[in-house]
């Protein structure tokens, strides 16, 4: 990793005061005076609805806590003020809406000044809500400023430069610079093309004391939505989030060198997004990680400090993947600004050197969690175990492995060395008729989970704010066809029981009866 890169990730320090929400608020400035906005108009719009509503039905903080968007024109005009991105999907929907409205190419001169206004203007406006919000509220205490266009985006580096000299830039903590590009070749069956944003082309500056990551990333939906979902990270780094902790080898011949472990200092990142943690999904029912529980790793938010010691070496192949469970998180080494620029370096290359070794010797490594303190000694500790696997990337791996408390019993039948022709015939057809795919690639299936989220957090504008049943006026009821909402209405008929035919009977009886008496 380049020095000047991780320095710039790294030395951003946030008021003690306010650690409780590390996760910046957000202005997204969009370019629509490029020449491809008519395609980019609808990717935009999809990709950016689809994170937020992902970000809104998350049970967990809100990891986009504010949002602001900008669209440039022949000005700069703010289409959504900081909202809290919680509890305002509808606003945020009408947002996207009115931007896929906007003009298409041709309509706007192009230029960088009205996105260095749109960048003036989002700081300004985050010290107003920030000076007016009460100081014990979870508001963000710095911003991020994500620019999308398709000019060079060093050109738009050089206007930036120049025109934020005598701006305070205390509140901003990073400004992405997105130069979209054009491919209108790009097939649906090319998806496995659309990479990360963070895996594509990019570069970090550090001038004028503030931040500037240059990207590309190509004009399709997936490309855009891996770009937004990067905002559900977890932005702290007040501490590292895992010590991973090493036998110390015995090369010294001190006692007390070779009781010390190594100390490999790292961050957690999730690989998935908890389905667990959507309100609405499955059952209906919504499980929070519970980080009391010995058996729960959770990366998001870094609560506690976890640690985990290495107890084996396990060969790569006699790890049985049916005693693997819970989500898989990837173990990074910390970027914690707290650290020495010494240290930091020692440790990402020692990190880097461990991967490296593992990837070589094809092998794993059996971890267990340390207890967070020490208790009581009445109290007992659950102790829970990880396999940590290595990679390519200069990334590890780490899941949680069952124990023999948890094992259930099962018996695994030896396959025969022959089968009848009969039978072996249609299995080989069946099989010959499939598709065969050399690696599997998520982006290429779709649950349809955008489309139920956006329906169960849709709610019209003008019912939003909830009033008494009895100052509700007849105009806000919508308007239906009579025979439509008689048949809305209607109950359902019920059928009478026996006892209730015999009663209604007798109670016809009776009244001829009397009806007959003179």
């Amino acid at each position: 990793m380049n020095s000047r890169k991780l320095f710039s990730e790294t030395w951003r320090m946030f008021p003690a005061a306010k650690v409780h929400c590390q996760q910046p608020a957000r202005v997204l400035v969009v370019d629509v005076t490029s020449p491809s906005w008519a395609n980019t108009c609808s990717v935009l719009s999809e990709a950016l609805e689809n994170t937020l509503c992902l970000a809104c039905s998350l049970t967990s903080p809100c990891r986009v806590p504010l949002l602001s968007l900008y669209v440039v024109q022949s000005q700069q005009e703010c289409l959504l003020p900081f909202t809290q991105v919680k509890e305002n999907f509808a606003r945020i929907q009408a947002c996207t809406a009115e931007l896929r409205s906007l003009p298409r190419e041709g309509s706007f001169p192009q230029g960088a000044n009205g996105v260095v206004q749109a960048v003036q203007d989002g700081l300004q406006q985050f010290k107003q809500y920030s000076r007016h919000t009460a100081a014990g509220s979870s508001t963000s205490s710095s911003v991020e400023i994500t620019i999308l266009t398709s000019q060079s985006s060093k050109e738009m580096v050089k206007h930036l430069e120049e025109k934020l000299k005598d701006v305070d830039l205390v509140s901003l903590r990073r400004i992405q610079v997105i130069e979209v590009l054009k491919r209108d070749f790009l097939e649906p069956e090319d998806v496995e093309h659309c990479i990360p944003a963070e895996e594509l082309s990019s570069s970090d500056l550090t001038i004028l004391g503030m931040d500037i990551d240059l990207q590309t990333v190509e004009d399709n939906v997936i490309s855009l939505e891996m770009l937004f979902k990067t905002w559900l990270y977890d932005y702290g780094t007040e501490r590292e989030h895992l010590h991973l902790l090493l036998p110390s080898g015995g090369f010294s011949h001190g006692t007390a060198q070779k009781t010390t472990p190594m100390c490999l200092k790292c961050d957690l990142q999730e690989r998935l997004v908890d389905p667990a943690l959507l309100s609405g999904t499955a059952d209906g029912t919504m499980r929070a990680a519970d980080l009391s529980s010995p058996c729960q790793m959770a990366a998001w938010p870094a609560a506690v400090l976890c640690k985990l010691r290495v107890v084996k070496a396990l060969k790569s192949e006699g790890v049985c993947e049916s005693v693997l469970y819970g989500l898989p998180f990837i173990i990074r080494p910390t970027s914690c600004w707290q650290l020495e620029w010494d240290e930091l370096e020692i440790n990402q290359q020692s990190f880097q050197a461990l991967c490296q070794s593992l990837l070589k010797r094809k092998w794993m490594l059996l971890a267990k969690r340390e207890p967070q303190s020490a208790g009581p000694s009445w109290n007992i500790a659950v102790h829970s175990y990880y396999v940590i696997i290595p990679s390519d990337s200069a990334t590890l791996l780490v899941k949680a492995v069952a124990t023999r408390e948890l094992l259930l019993p099962s018996t695994f039948p030896a396959l025969l060395a022959e089968h009848p022709e009969g039978v072996c015939g249609p299995i080989e057809s069946a099989l010959n008729s499939l598709e065969v795919e050399v690696a599997y690639n998520p982006l290429h299936l779709k649950s349809n989970l955008y489309k139920y989220l956006k329906s169960v957090l849709y709610k019209p504008l003008h019912r939003q704010q909830v009033q008494p049943r009895e100052q509700r006026t007849e105009r806000h009821q919508p308007k239906q066809h009579p025979s439509r909402a008689k048949a809305t209405v209607a109950p359902l008929p019920m059928v009478p029981s026996p006892v209730q035919v015999l009663r209604a009977a007798a109670a016809r009886r009776d009244s001829c009866e009397h009806s007959q008496l003179p």
